[in-house]
């Protein structure tokens, strides 16, 4: 959903589901109540074990679920996915994989909503700091960080 040309060459959008989902969506006067989303990913891929040598990337997009409630029916969790019990260890390793497959000096670009868990407690599982980031929405509660692999190893923060 953030990129603007997906079939760019140099564009890889990975995820764990290859499907198309009808569920409910009441929002905006939706007179059916239902919303069909296709999920179409060019790799199926977990991103706590991505299937790509180290320093594979310049940039990484890192947009992973970021709800731990939602209905399993409901448009919110098809869209944006649901964190499992284990979300902590999930996406410790998500940045992990993230940092491994960038190159030296390689931006990871981070994007985390807040609604249901706080992006403080989201940076406590990486030990590396965001160079920058900016939040967006009605509500301001997502979160666009920046981070950038170092080209030599660091001392985590």
């Amino acid at each position: 959903m953030m990129w603007f040309d997906r079939e760019h060459p140099d564009v890889v959008f990975g995820d764990c589901r290859s499907e198309t989902l009808t569920v409910t969506d009441r929002s905006r006067g939706n007179a059916s109540g239902t919303r069909t989303i296709r999920i179409d990913p060019d790799t199926l891929l977990d991103f706590r074990a991505m299937p790509y040598p180290d320093g594979s990337f310049n940039l990484v997009a890192f947009d992973p679920p970021h709800l731990i409630h939602a209905g399993p029916r409901s448009w919110l969790a098809a869209k944006y996915g649901r964190l499992s019990d284990n979300w902590r260890d999930d996406l410790r390793q998500g940045f992990a994989e993230c940092f491994r497959v960038l190159a030296n000096n390689g931006v990871l670009v981070f994007k985390w909503n807040e609604t249901q868990v706080k992006v403080r407690e989201v940076l406590a599982l990486t030990p590396h700091a965001p160079l920058f980031g900016h939040t967006s929405g009605k509500r301001a509660g997502t979160h666009w960080l920046v981070f950038m692999k170092p080209s030599c190893p660091e001392t985590p923060r």
